[in-house]
């Protein structure tokens, strides 16, 4: 072997170390990145997830209320009707008329 033969054998056995290297470097760096971006996207993901939680709980509490707020207009609205019968009757019995109902 002469020695431009060492040489090139050399070159390329220090060409394919630092190719090694590099290539290694650059796989550490490059699932180093995808773990923060797989990270910042989790963060991102449980923040949402936190705001809808948020909003299913202001609902739930919106629509417990206007279950109160039916029930409070539920129950207006017998008094009211249970008031005007009662005017009716009074009404009937000042013009006379027979009164068509029964009373229970």
């Amino acid at each position: 072997m002469n020695v431009i033969s060492i040489i090139g054998i050399i070159i390329s056995v220090v060409s394919l170390i630092v190719a090694a290297v590099v290539g290694f470097a650059n796989l550490r760096r490059s699932t180093r990145t995808d773990t923060t971006q797989q990270a910042a996207e989790m963060t991102t993901v449980i923040v949402k997830l936190e705001a809808l939680n948020n909003s299913i709980s202001e609902v739930k509490s919106d629509v417990r209320n206007l279950g109160n707020v039916y029930q409070e207009v539920r129950e207006k609205l017998i008094i009211v009707e249970q008031s005007a019968k009662s005017a009716h009757r009074r009404l009937d019995s000042i013009e006379g008329k027979p009164n068509t109902e029964r009373r229970s």
